[in-house]
């Protein structure tokens, strides 16, 4: 969201080959972790709002940890606008971990991680309707490119699924996808606003401002019960928090922003292999084609530099 080389750590010497290759694995790597998440939300078993405040609990330690460790703790002090921009995103984003994690039971793991990948074009709308930012022809067109992906994709076109996948709360599953990559965009636009927020201390008050707002959840609906549901959700928030966005920013710091843009569509990638392999849940030809649409407009609009990177 913010210039991803505040949170880099520090570099050994390198020629600029090396140092690219560093930052293609790193992002890879990122990407296939984060491509894990839907499996840690369904093994641990409970309500969407648990699992937020729990995602949020560890993640917010496992990220004091790497801060302390890598000596940038004073990057968390907050500065005049900077909280308020801190307690916004924060709201947001669990909105959007909330209706992500909730969408991920009614659809499919790589369905609904493929479908908030819309994301970026709700960046580019909002941003050329509220900041007034530039969007190409080009853009625009890859725009309805990316939305007639993203139509195939969900499978509502198909004849056969969607009359099965009505009945179980399909389609409120999408909305919720939807719902979601809006308010991630939300907090894409507001975070361009406030540039005293390194990305290390954003992702920290979100998950703080999370535990804050959600901590009346365990009261309401339970602590978890069993030792292997404690085990997933730590992993929610030490792994696909604090490990996944320290080695992402890492490897950022060291690509340029076209080839990040391109490496970051590994994620959805491995969401859709990883539930093909863990639950036998495979995507059908036609929403195949609709991802692979979604993938080209979607890097033809981030390659830009006037795309928010995500």
């Amino acid at each position: 969201m913010h210039n991803p080389t505040a949170l880099a750590l520090p570099l050994s010497p390198a020629s600029p080959s090396l140092r690219e290759r560093q930052g293609q694995w790193l992002l890879i790597a990122g990407g296939v972790l984060l491509g894990t998440i839907g499996v840690f939300v369904e093994e641990a078993g409970q309500h969407p709002l648990t699992t937020v405040w729990f995602r949020c609990v560890f993640g917010a330690l496992a990220l004091l940890l790497w801060g302390a460790g890598s000596g940038r703790l004073r990057e968390l002090r907050l500065h005049g606008r900077s909280g308020w921009v801190a307690a916004l995103t924060g709201g947001l984003m669990v909105l959007n971990w909330v209706l992500f994690f909730a969408a991920i039971a009614r659809t499919s793991i790589g369905v609904a991680t493929v479908v908030f990948h819309i994301q970026p074009i709700w960046v580019m709308i909002l941003g050329a309707w509220l900041l007034r930012e530039t969007v190409s022809a080009r853009q625009w067109a890859a725009t309805l490119v990316a939305l007639c992906g993203l139509a195939l994709t969900t499978g509502l076109l198909n004849d056969i699924a969607w009359p099965h996948n009505a009945g179980d709360g399909y389609l409120l599953g999408l909305l919720m996808c939807v719902g979601g990559s809006l308010s991630y965009a939300a907090v894409t636009l507001i975070a361009k606003t406030e540039r005293r927020l390194t990305p290390f201390a954003l992702a920290w008050w979100q998950c703080a401002v999370g535990v804050l707002i959600l901590a009346w959840v365990p009261a309401v609906y339970g602590w978890p019960t069993s030792g292997s549901s404690w085990a997933w959700l730590a992993g929610l928030g030490v792994i696909h928090t604090g490990l996944a966005y320290a080695i992402l920013f890492t490897g950022m710091a060291r690509l340029a922003i076209g080839k990040i843009a391109v490496l970051q569509f590994v994620y959805p990638l491995a969401a859709v292999v990883v539930d093909w392999l863990v639950y036998g849940r495979t995507l059908q030809t036609v929403q195949l084609g609709g991802v692979a649409l979604m993938a080209l407009a979607l890097w033809t609009i981030r390659k830009s530099p006037t795309a928010a990177p995500k």
